[in-house]
């Protein structure tokens, strides 16, 4: 193992609590040491990835430059430390069997029997080390998703407890874990982290340090009383208190010293590792310092009005809508619209003249579509400033083909195949691959260039003549109708370098403020300490619409 340091985090209790965040939060702490950090995240789902899991459920599919499609925790990853991962950090039990079958398939085991263990437990470990020998780290962290207890993550652990007993001086275990404060009772309970402890113990495992997980910080009677009956320090259980922003977080473990005691256990010499937390500190100031507010609706189709907001399918968005808001010295402020109240009462249209900005994420299927096409078409007539990201901009093409080209029929081959005027339509080299029931990964997916119009309000954002996002789509816009919409006023400011595949539509600034859409999702780019350009430009548009 080349002596190369792993942290696995596991989660206690109940899900939800903030897994992920702690463990971006642990690579982003030793990356400001100076250590080379990669991140790696187990999904103990059998699907392959993360591409055909329902996002109301799962959440926000997250695509990585190679166009992996994966959990919205490595989203996270990248924003805490900013950096692009692979497919190979990305890690689910249908991945690993899927190996292990076609290595079985191809005579790769020699004749021998395959069996679950050693077979699929040394296929977990071998995709942790080519990670880490691909990210050329000295840390990767390894985030096992699910609860201790649950059987679905058990050969996860297993696998974890084998490198342990390989190279013990070289692995350590985090377990995040959630301490409720009964309502009748007023008093934090340690019991279910005691038990959440056992249990992973019977796994083989004793953690170094647990996140403890409460509505409140955690007082030390109760950090002695955890250290006690789970064995480890005192000075390894780390508080984690409800907080405002998740970019306190790496700050407050630091408080607490977890560097420190995972470096002891990991036996690292820090030494000539000082802290730089600077930008993250100054990122996280600011964010607190701005008082103004921008207003942003933003329509979805997976919002309800009234009901839970399931803000995590748009946890990315949401997100770079911040950074850039931030960058401008103003706080966003985000009204969640549910887009199918206005198929209902076209009236409410008129609300929106009281939001700064209107941004339509991406989606699929037709579930409220007409609703998001009257909410572009009041945005186009009434000067606020719109972004539409993928579906948001096909949406746009077709809005403007029905209204301003006057084709009342203009749609989507995904919602309606056969209408006269497929503006938006699929790409004929995934055609075959539908016919044949190929769903997953059958989208254009990842990082692919786009050529930029110069004195576009996008080539006035980039400020450069060629650009790389990142996709996650199957429809583009028609070449039949490029050349009509073209003339009727709407610019194709982003183009595939053939010319072919049109990756950003927008009107001129004489024409509106700001009106644009793109076909890939810039969202997948965003970092806290490096706003995208073109939420920054959607952002800087809204100020200036300000009420």
């Amino acid at each position: 193992m080349k002596n190369h340091k792993y942290i696995f985090v596991t989660g206690g209790v109940m899900s939800g609590v903030g897994k992920g965040i702690a463990a971006s939060s642990i690579g982003a702490i030793f990356k400001a040491r100076g250590f080379a950090v990669t991140m790696i995240k187990i999904d103990p789902y059998v699907n392959v990835d993360a591409g055909t899991m329902n996002p109301t459920e799962h959440g926000e599919v997250f695509v990585l430059e190679d166009g992996d499609e994966c959990d919205q925790d490595m989203g996270n990853y990248e924003r805490f430390l900013n950096i692009s991962l692979t497919r190979t950090n990305y890690m689910t039990t249908g991945r690993v069997y899927q190996e292990v079958i076609r290595k079985e398939r191809n005579l790769e085991y020699k004749g021998k029997c395959v069996s679950v263990i050693p077979d699929i437990t040394d296929e977990v470990i071998r995709r942790i080390e080519l990670a880490s020998d691909k990210a050329d780290s000295d840390i990767t962290i390894i985030e096992v998703g699910g609860t201790i207890g649950e059987y679905q993550n058990m050969l996860f652990l297993e696998a974890a407890r084998i490198m342990k007993g390989r190279a013990h001086d070289d692995v350590a275990f985090v377990m995040v874990s959630y301490l409720p404060i009964p309502s009748k009772v007023g008093e934090m309970k340690t019991k279910p982290t005691q038990f959440a402890s056992s249990t992973l113990n019977s796994a083989g495992i004793q953690t170094d340090v647990i996140i403890a997980r409460a509505s409140v910080p955690i007082d030390q009677k109760r950090k002695d009383k955890i250290a006690m009956y789970c064995n480890i320090r005192p000075e390894g259980v780390i508080s984690a208190p409800d907080i405002e922003s998740i970019y306190d977080v790496p700050l407050n473990f630091e408080k607490d010293n977890i560097s420190s005691v995972l470096g002891s256990v990991l036996k690292l010499d820090m030494t000539d590792k000082p802290l730089n937390f600077g930008p993250w500190q100054a990122f996280v100031k600011k964010s607190k310092a701005v008082k103004k507010e921008v207003n942003i609706a933003v329509v979805g189709k997976y919002f309800s009005s009234g009901d839970f907001i399931l803000s995590d399918v748009y946890i990315t968005v949401l997100e770079a809508l911040k950074y850039s808001a931030y960058k401008l010295d103003h706080k966003v402020k985000l009204h969640y619209l549910g887009s199918q109240q206005f198929e209902k009462d076209p009236k409410k249209l008129k609300d929106l003249k009281k939001y700064d900005g209107i941004l339509v994420p991406g989606g699929f299927g037709s579930t409220g579509i007409e609703g998001i096409i009257s909410v572009i078409k009041y945005a186009r007539e009434n000067k606020i400033p719109y972004f539409g990201l993928c579906y948001g901009m096909q949406l746009l093409v077709i809005e403007f083909a029905r209204n301003v080209l006057k084709l009342k029929d203009a749609n989507t081959a995904e919602i309606d195949k056969n209408s006269k005027n497929l503006v938006i339509d699929i790409m004929p080299d995934q055609k075959q691959k539908l016919a044949e029931g190929n769903y997953g990964g059958s989208m254009r997916l990842g990082a692919y260039e786009a050529v930029l119009g110069r004195g576009t309000i996008a080539h006035d954002a980039y400020k450069q003549d060629a650009i790389q996002e990142r996709h996650r789509h199957r429809y583009e816009v028609s070449p039949d109708y490029i050349q009509k919409l073209t003339d009727a006023g709407l610019v194709f400011s982003g183009k595939s370098p053939d010319g072919t595949l049109m990756e950003i539509a927008e009107l001129p600034k004489k024409v509106h403020p700001f009106f644009l859409g793109t076909q890939f999702h810039p969202e997948f780019l965003a970092r806290p300490l490096v706003p995208h350009p073109l939420f920054t430009a959607f952002i800087k548009a809204s100020i200036k619409n300000m009420k």
